[in-house]
């Protein structure tokens, strides 16, 4: 590492910047992704999605339907479906009936998603466009293969980083 970075102060600012720039646009987000991605059904319960949620640090859950990717629910998506009173002393029937809510009733029907053949300075630009926050990484016949984040990509670009 060190007899790289002294490698790489040996260069000129603009040969640096190219040879970043031409690095970068090669690389893929298959070796950022996460591949390890929780899914639920389209059944499962909102109270479900909550304890997982909660039980695991993460912000996106993935929603299949054998096999193949159908939809994603975030955290936010589901704050804004569950009554802010489940668990509180104002709590009602009717509040923890948002709790028994289907996975299918909250989730994200339009998915935008990359492949792994997607670049990582594409996956950016797609994030940026669409306003959102990760991008579902699938095969060519809609199975989950895995994700990547804004934060993956924060990492990637490091990488690059002198």
């Amino acid at each position: 590492m060190k007899m790289a970075r002294s490698l790489w102060n040996t260069l000129s600012p603009d040969t640096r910047s190219m040879e970043t720039q031409l690095d970068l646009a090669q690389q893929t987000i298959v070796h950022f992704m996460t591949t390890r991605v929780v899914t639920v059904g389209m059944d499962e319960t909102l109270a479900n999605v909550k304890g997982i949620f909660q039980t695991f640090p993460f912000h996106h859950l993935m929603v299949v339907e054998q096999g193949k990717l159908v939809g994603i629910i975030s955290d936010r998506d589901l704050l804004k479906a569950v009554s802010p009173y489940v668990g509180t002393l104002s709590e009602t029937t009717r509040d923890l009936a948002t709790l028994s809510k289907r996975a299918h009733q909250i989730m994200s029907h339009h998915l935008i998603v990359a492949s792994v053949t997607t670049t990582l300075q594409d996956a950016a630009e797609l994030m940026i466009t669409k306003k959102v926050s990760c991008l579902p990484v699938v095969s060519s016949d809609g199975s989950l293969l895995g994700l990547i984040t804004w934060k993956d990509l924060l990492k990637g670009f490091l990488n690059f980083v002198p």
